[in-house]
């Protein structure tokens, strides 16, 4: 079993050599090509000053020198730190700054747009799509350069399991990014367990919808390796097109997918499903974000032979519960279970009484094993709040780490997710989970998409509003559905302000932006 990360490819290579790896962009490497190209590009960072420790940026679009560059980079010793390449300069800059990039591995137009100087000491540009022969912009070097280098593996040596391998930011409450440090064994520990509970196959075939900046992807990357599969980088102007993106996984014969839940609506509403099949689907898994029940139901019948699975977890454990979908019970419910830990993680749930919850009762998440983070880089303050001891276990020193999610738990043992405990509002006194008040309106049959939030008022505590996209705008009012909450939940969860809209704003890695639904923001 590998101790880290670059020796999956390794391993793979030395017993698929001629198989295809990676398809991106209609463009493929074979496993010994990969093997050879990211041992080429450990080669040249090490002769470039790129010391074990180093954190290396990957900002460009999803190509198949992204894949060599996170692999090259862990080679070298180093953390790759994948870099939103539609964020704004701004953002991209800080996480830059943040983290002290020693090398930058990104394209002469993203270049361009970065202020000069950025990097750190001795740090360096490689442009993957400098033309060979061309002269270096400044420190630059082309991509062309590693084939001065040699293709065999550098040592392994310079990594340990308890080393970091990525770094990935995610949104933080102060408005700057936080950069959550997974190690090699935070990210094996999930990459073994997803081998031992959805067996990939080397002839299947998984997608890539999920950017490399988000968790999602590394089940794509790493485990299509492991098993000696093809992985296929979904094209971002597929991905943005239900339609065409059907046809790609028919067209492609896509065997495994993972996204967050609004891929997959958007698939079933505007994948024009009529004429496009996603029977090659054996298995379906999504997280991220609850998924409507509504849709739920209606993908579990467009592909009656695929297994469905609920994954849960934050960025700073990767999974840690899941639930295979059971089909009978889907008519009988209205929010789906996330489920049982996963193997070699135990998760407990904290009722405010600090004591573990017992069925029926509600309590915030906690997570311990090899799977939580060390923490938020250059961030001890976030850090400490977040990854604490675990008191629970006073015998040794060992890490929980503090979901701020609310669970309840039922007598099978599976846990329900409620919603965010920042989400959890008071509103003139009564305490209200805004997921709940989603859930109502989702079981409107004319609502296609919604979003709850909490408007801050002097008054009463918060005022409930709800951002509402439907199917027919011309046959819902907002009395109509007020009504129709009235009649699911008490009336002080009504909301009393409700604004049509024909789309949600979204994050970089597909979930609905609340943060800009608050500031009335919809573009």
């Amino acid at each position: 079993m590998a101790y880290i990360l670059q020796q999956l490819l390794s391993e793979t290579a030395s017993r698929f050599p001629e198989k295809t790896a990676v398809w991106a962009q209609n463009r493929t490497l074979t496993y010994r090509q990969f093997e050879e190209r990211s041992n080429q590009l450990a080669h040249l960072l090490r002769a470039r000053g790129v010391e074990k420790g180093d954190r290396v940026g990957i900002y460009f679009s999803k190509s198949v020198e992204s894949l060599v560059s996170m692999l090259g980079v862990l080679k070298a010793g180093a953390a790759y730190v994948p870099l939103d390449p539609h964020a704004p300069v701004r953002r991209v800059e800080y996480i830059i700054g943040n983290c002290g990039l020693k090398a930058l591995i990104t394209t002469q137009a993203k270049l361009r747009g970065l202020t000069p100087g950025l990097l750190r000491g001795s740090g360096f540009i490689l442009l993957v799509d400098q033309p060979n022969g061309s002269p270096p912009a400044g420190d630059a070097v082309g991509w062309d350069s590693l084939a001065n280098f040699p293709a065999a593996q550098p040592p392994v040596s310079t990594s340990i399991e308890t080393d970091l391998a990525y770094i990935l930011y995610t949104s933080g409450s102060t408005g700057d990014p936080k950069g959550v440090m997974l190690s090699h064994r935070n990210a094996l520990t999930f990459i073994h367990w997803c081998a031992e509970t959805f067996p990939i196959l080397p002839e299947d075939r998984l997608s890539n919808h999920a950017p490399l900046h988000f968790d999602l992807s590394v089940f794509d990357v790493y485990n299509s390796i492991l098993a000696g599969a093809t992985v296929y980088m979904i094209p971002e102007d597929v991905a943005l097109f239900p339609a065409t993106l059907s046809a790609f996984i028919e067209e492609h014969a896509i065997r495994v997918w993972y996204s967050v839940p609004s891929a997959l609506v958007y698939l079933l509403l505007h994948g024009d499903l009529g004429h496009h099949s996603l029977k090659s689907l054996r298995l379906i898994l999504f997280a991220g974000e609850p998924f409507a029940l509504k849709y739920l139901r209606q993908l579990a019948e467009a592909v009656p032979d695929a297994e469905l699975y609920n994954l849960y977890g934050p960025t700073e454990t990767n999974v840690c519960t899941y639930y295979r979908v059971d089909r009978s019970i889907l008519p009988h419910i209205d929010r789906l279970p996330i489920g049982k830990a996963c193997t070699n993680t135990e998760v407990l749930a904290v009722g405010d009484d600090d004591q573990l919850i017992k069925p029926g009762e509600t309590g915030e998440l906690y997570v311990r094993g090899p799977s939580v983070t060390k923490g938020y880089w250059g961030d001890p303050e976030k850090t400490a709040k977040a990854v604490l001891a675990n008191r629970f276990q006073p015998h040794f020193s060992e890490s929980l780490y503090r979901t701020g999610d609310l669970v309840t738990l039922d007598e099978k043992g599976d846990y329900w997710f409620l919603g965010r405990r920042d989400s959890m509002i008071k509103s003139r006194g009564y305490r209200i989970e805004l997921g709940e008040i989603e859930a109502a309106l989702y079981a409107h049959s004319a609502v296609r998409e919604t979003a709850v939030v909490a408007i801050p008022d002097e008054a009463i505590g918060s005022r409930i509003k709800a951002f509402v996209c439907t199917l027919d705008p011309r046959t819902l009012t907002k009395a109509d559905l007020q009504q129709h909450c009235a009649n699911r939940i008490p009336k002080y969860m009504v909301p009393e302000l409700i604004e049509f809209c024909d789309s949600l704003p979204k994050t970089s890695t597909g979930k609905v932006d609340r943060k800009r639904l608050v500031q009335g923001n919809l573009t």
